[in-house]
């Protein structure tokens, strides 16, 4: 069969199943959306109003689906603004494949009109990069781009294709990729060490297990939850780990971090063994590196080689994936309650909920309504079966902290980029990839109004996504920072906003503000039984700090909480 290069590259798209993309059009990409038209009735594109909300939005799509999102912009401009979005998706492992358009092959490195070195630019931000010159180029390196995306420790992947490429025709075929030569994805397993870890583990007095995001990406909660459940240990995870295990789960002891709970923090330093499954010990989850956990023998369950004696020294390395260490690991295991050590995080909890947690959802002091009780209001309502996708910033923290989820893939948020923006847009993708189920953006002021201009794209696509904007006109964790260590000088924090519920209605999406605290559960309700998009401001109080929390440099031993 001989098509265009542009009619490939949608029939490659199909072929991997691919059923939704996000995008925009322009002038090096068009003879694809040509072909998109073509096929619309096989493949649903929907047009964002910026290209970053493209890949955010796909990003949401994948988190939700545990599929490959998919995103594609023109050249020059429309390339270069995908590239906040490919490196949230390269840090935070998210399996995307960006595809852009790029100039005549013959006009390549001349300054021609919207010509910019894309692959030269997302080089250090994906997993693989790829120029198309040649039309017949294209199946091979959309079925590897699929590959790698995809495998092993997922990531994103983008492909230019000269608009020459689009054009040109050639004798169409399609054969997915499967494997590519000196390409491991992930590493054989090793019994003798999971014996090893086994050993280690059933001889501990006092094991803490950290879990993070690769428990979700391996599809390993089952064989997680039994591992930890026939060794009574205690088990604490990273913001993207949120969600693999229930929150009301009783081995769940809670967040690590900067703004993470305090026995977990506390008591990294007290246990004996350390496991750590599907997480890479970031500096957020560890603080000073000197000071962690050295008085514990550490076994890292990791799928990326990459990332083991990265940060962390390990006495026990499991290489491989995550579900089939878990599944070896299982009947090594003794079976165990290690009561005392729960009691050390039951006394620690109980001091953070005394000095924190209590004013936080129930604030008693006269001030306005907190971030927390907010959140709390959500949970009362949502049952803990909401898909919650958090911005960042204060508003990141209360979700994080206080939002309950009953099932994976829950909580969707930007991890290691930090990316203000990224909610509005992955939110939308996450809906449209699991319509089923309740999606609410948790957002604040400041970063609502980078990606503001995606309520157009939900506009228009009638996608009925929750929206909580957490309005304290400020930059609300920078202006913490500034009141903690920079002695209340809150330089260019301060917001002066819209007039929010204008905008939204201008949008033609139902809105509602919340001033007083009387009126939140009614309005929380009324937004949730909404079978439409909802857009829900909440004022809440100006100068409210999330706590406990590390300062930066500090050991996990000194969070603070106030």
């Amino acid at each position: 069969m001989k098509i265009s290069g542009a009619e490939a590259v949608i029939r490659c798209l199909l072929a991997e199943g691919v059923d939704l993309i996000y995008g925009y059009p322009g002038g090096a990409i068009m003879p694809v959306y040509d072909e998109l038209y073509k096929f619309q009735d096989q493949l649903h594109h929907v047009l964002v109003r910026h290209e970053q909300g493209a890949t955010h939005a796909a990003q949401g799509y994948a988190r939700a689906t545990g599929k490959v999102g998919v995103a594609i912009a023109t050249s020059g401009p429309g390339a270069t603004n995908l590239v906040t979005g490919i490196a949230d998706a390269q840090i935070d492992s998210t399996p995307l494949v960006c595809i852009t358009g790029q100039v005549g092959r013959h006009l390549l490195g001349s300054d021609a009109f919207q010509e910019t070195d894309i692959i030269g630019i997302s080089t250090p931000v994906t997993k693989w990069n790829f120029q198309v010159t040649e039309a017949s180029q294209i199946p091979e390196i959309i079925a590897k781009a699929f590959y790698i995306a995809r495998s092993g420790r997922p990531g994103p992947v983008l492909v230019d294709i000269t608009k020459n490429a689009q054009f040109d025709e050639f004798e169409f075929s399609y054969e997915k990729c499967t494997g590519i030569r000196s390409y491991v994805p992930v590493p054989k397993l090793n019994l003798d060490k999971v014996a090893e870890a086994a050993a280690l583990i059933n001889s501990a007095k006092k094991p803490f297990i950290v879990f993070g995001q690769g428990v979700i990406l391996g599809q390993a909660e089952a064989e997680f939850k039994a591992v930890i459940e026939k060794a009574g240990i205690p088990a604490a995870w990273t913001i993207l780990g949120l969600s693999a295990l229930p929150t009301d789960h009783p081995l769940n002891v809670g967040m690590l971090g900067m703004h993470g709970n305090y026995a977990p923090n506390l008591l990294t330093n007290e246990c004996d063994v350390l496991i750590a499954f599907g997480m890479r010990f970031d500096d957020r989850v560890t603080g000073k590196l000197s000071t962690y956990a050295k008085q514990a023998k550490v076994i890292h369950f990791e799928i990326d080689p990459a990332e083991v004696d990265k940060n962390v020294k390990t006495e026990i390395a499991v290489l491989g994936d995550v579900k089939e260490s878990l599944a070896a690991l299982l009947p090594l295991l003794d079976a165990k309650s290690h009561d005392l050590w729960h009691n050390e995080f039951k006394e620690l909890n109980k001091v953070e909920y005394d000095s924190v947690i209590k004013e936080e959802l129930n604030p008693t002091n006269g001030k306005g309504i907190s971030m927390g009780e907010t959140i709390e209001m959500i949970n009362k309502h949502s049952k803990g079966d909401a898909i919650i996708v958090s911005d960042v910033g204060q508003h990141q923290m209360f979700a994080c902290r206080y939002a309950k989820f009953n099932s994976t893939k829950s909580n969707i948020t930007s991890g290691g980029l930090g990316t203000m923006g990224f909610a509005l847009p992955a939110a939308i993708g996450a809906k449209m990839g699991k319509p089923e189920r309740e999606v609410v953006a948790i957002i604040g002021d400041g970063g609502f109004q980078m990606t503001i201009q995606e309520l157009g794209t939900i506009f228009q696509t009638q996608v009925p996504v929750k929206i909580v904007i957490l309005n304290n006109e400020f930059l609300g964790m920078v202006r913490q920072w500034q009141e903690l260590f920079f002695d209340n000088r809150y330089a260019s924090t301060k917001m002066i906003n819209p007039n929010f519920i204008a905008i939204a209605e201008g949008y033609y999406i139902k809105s509602k503000k919340v001033t007083q605290r009387e009126d939140l559960d009614a309005a929380v309700a009324e937004m949730l039984a909404s079978k439409d998009s909802y857009f829900l401001e909440v004022v809440v109080e100006k100068e409210n700090n999330v706590f406990p929390m590390i300062p930066t440099g500090a050991c996990v031993s000194e969070i603070r909480l106030s």
